[in-house]
């Protein structure tokens, strides 16, 4: 009898066929030796059916035919790969193969393609086992052979699977066909467009709603002047800034003149405490001084939306680019596993990290680095630090360099070797101790009021030797040098200090900046920051809007329907006049869709699904009635003309 390895790509079964020795030609869409058998699919294979599979009559939009809650679901192969499907079905039924190992992407995504062609290729009671791996090193290859578990023991990773495509399915079938038949005539003859689709979905409707609500904050934001005083104080001939604040038991405490405590509303309030200042003599009495260290521990190790988000930032490139990039690294060895929500080693691993520092002495850049690291030997104690940690690893851990691979380097692009370069920064700086800095704190007064001065520069770099690349924008030279703020430390309490002015800067609040690619998806991980209640908070704490593996699909998607546009030179996301028109829409409707606690909740749910600790049939259930609720409360609008009324509001801001 023979094993079947099905991966879910072909560049990803032909590391399996190199691993186990099988050649050939992929051609006839496997590989073949006397004892193994390896074949792929090309992503998904089946789709759920659209409505007019259950009823031809559903084909025809109609407020009559929904809610359409199927009670058995129907798949089906997709046209574009139905060859490869055959060739699969066939493999997964031949009489000589006796046990089934499923080597599709170890998550939920990567079990659901492999589930949905078992299910439809009607495959029997074979032995199935599961490969579980976090990168396509040979070693790691043959570690989840060799540790495959039965497919079963995965059943309620497939449950969510399900679960999370009939949801997407129900709310995007129904909620789109009830609001497009409630207001897409409205909306058409209001933009004077042929046609009109109002696309919303669980998870993409939530971030529109993001992006626009952080659009009309800027839009509504009214800037505010403030006034500051600030006094340059001599010593030695040499000068620094001391900055006034009103501190309790002072005159301006809580008084309404100020903006905050170091900032008045008014010019002229900020001018009469000048001349208050500066009368009675130039000078301040320091009358408290504190010298402290501070460390600055190098970060944590990059998952896929930390990633994404300072590729967004150093590179300019969407989330797309970097998950398109990052996987291209992994398939040809170089990185661990993409997809990831972990930020940290677990304890197997960190037993064995010496073998990817060890590998990074091949890789110029990064060689010396990796040299140093081990000749520390800081990794040898790595297992007790933060950077490993089991319980906050679900599927896998951190994005991390293998070690391995090298020789792809150079076929890589300037922008993917970039990014691993980054990987690799991030990687090495765990191994080197935290950063130092000598911070100075001065108080200065002057009658009965206060000046403050704060002085910071670094002792010992630290992990920054390596941290720091070279495509960040460099900051600007430290404004005192360590030796003039050594000086003015060791000033005493009760020195009397020269003051050679006071002045007053100006300044003015600033609205929220808009979002990026990589801020986008950040905040999307990052959902529970909206919620208000501390316990629900709490509660999805770890659950965010999608998972790393869909979240910048969403992005793109919102694109794709001129919803949002995206810069590609700054990678600044903003709305268009059609998707604050849908938010709209929606608001007046189904809000829910468009609240970040709600979506994190049922993701929530999904991963509860997926541990055990929520059976499949409440999850339905729950899913079940929000749909029945909201397409019929939809079903009842009777004033949905009255809605051009709020796109008047928005309408000044976009040209005609």
């Amino acid at each position: 009898m023979k094993n079947l390895y099905i991966a879910e790509k072909p560049s990803v079964a032909r590391q399996f066929a190199d691993v186990l020795g099988v050649k050939g030609n992929a051609g006839a869409g496997y590989l073949e030796s006397e004892d193994s058998v390896v074949t792929w699919c090309v992503g998904h294979l089946i789709t759920m059916s659209y409505p007019d599979a259950y009823d031809e009559k559903l084909k025809k939009w109609d407020l009559a035919t929904i809610p359409f809650i199927p009670t058995e679901f129907k798949y089906e192969v997709i046209p574009d790969v139905s060859k490869q499907f055959k060739i699969v079905a066939g493999l997964l039924n031949r009489d000589d193969v006796g046990c089934i190992y499923v080597c599709t992407d170890s998550g939920r995504e990567g079990e659901y393609i492999y589930r949905l062609v078992d299910q439809m290729a009607k495959v029997g009671n074979k032995e199935k086992r599961r490969v579980w791996i976090d990168s396509q090193t040979e070693e790691e290859i043959l570690r989840g052979i060799r540790e495959a578990k039965p497919l079963s023991e995965y059943d309620s990773l497939s449950d969510a699977a399900y679960l999370r495509a009939k949801e997407d399915y129900l709310m995007g079938i129904n909620f789109s066909r009830a609001l497009s038949l409630k207001y897409s005539y409205v909306i058409r003859n209001y933009l004077k467009l042929d046609k009109c689709v109002i696309a919303v979905g669980r998870v993409m409707t939530c971030v529109l709603g993001i992006i626009v609500k952080r659009e009309r904050e800027i839009r509504e934001f009214v800037k505010t002047p403030f006034y500051r005083v600030v006094g340059t104080v001599n010593v030695t001939g040499q000068t620094f800034e001391a900055e006034w604040k009103a501190v309790k038991d002072t005159p301006y405490f809580n008084s309404p003149l100020l903006y905050k405590e170091n900032g008045f509303k008014q010019k002229k309030d900020a001018e009469d405490l000048v001349k208050k200042l500066s009368a009675n003599g130039m000078e301040a009495t320091l009358v408290a001084s504190e010298k402290k260290k501070e460390k600055k521990a190098p970060p944590m190790l990059y998952n896929l939306a930390e990633l994404q988000n300072d590729c967004s930032s150093l590179f300019k490139i969407s989330p797309s680019d970097t998950l398109k990039i990052v996987q291209e690294l992994y398939e040809k060895k170089l990185v661990t596993y993409p997809r990831t929500d972990a930020r940290v080693l677990s304890t197997a691993v960190a037993k064995e990290i010496y073998k990817n520092i060890s590998g990074l002495k091949r890789y110029t850049p990064m060689a010396a680095y990796a040299d140093e690291v081990l000749n520390m030997g800081s990794y040898k104690t790595i297992a007790k630090t933060k950077y490993v940690n089991d319980k906050q690893i679900t599927d896998h851990y951190a994005i991390i360099p293998t070690g391995q691979g090298m020789g792809a380097l150079r076929g890589l692009s300037e922008i993917a070797a970039n990014v691993y370069e980054i990987i690799c920064r991030r990687f090495l700086s765990i191994f080197y101790p935290a950063a130092e800095y000598q911070k100075l704190s001065m108080t200065l007064a002057k009658q009965d009021e206060f000046l403050f001065a704060n002085f910071k520069y670094m002792l010992k770099e630290g992990y920054l030797k390596v941290a720091t690349n070279r495509f960040a924008r460099k900051k600007d030279d430290t404004k005192y040098s360590p030796e003039f703020i050594e000086t003015i430390g060791h000033l005493k309490k009760g020195d009397i200090l020269s003051l050679d002015k006071f002045e007053i800067k100006e300044g003015e609040t600033s609205p929220p900046k808009r979002y990026n690619s990589g801020t986008l998806i950040l905040t999307m991980e990052n959902a529970g920051q909206f919620i208000e209640d501390e316990e629900l908070r709490e509660q999805i704490k770890g659950a965010g809007i999608g998972t790393s593996a869909t979240r910048d699909g969403i992005i793109t998607k919102l694109v794709n329907n001129k919803y949002i546009a995206l810069n590609k030179k700054t990678q600044i996301v903003t709305p268009t006049f059609l998707g604050e028109i849908i938010y709209d829409v929606v608001y007046y409707s189904i809000n829910g869709l468009l609240r970040a606690d709600l979506t994190a909740s049922w993701e929530k749910g999904l991963c509860g699904v997926a541990d055990g600790s929520i059976t499949k049939e409440e999850y339905t259930d729950k899913m079940n009635t929000f749909v029945i609720k909201y397409t019929n409360l939809v079903k009842g609008i009777s004033n949905q003309n009255q809605i051009t009324t709020v796109f008047d509001r928005t309408r000044v801001y976009y040209k005609k």
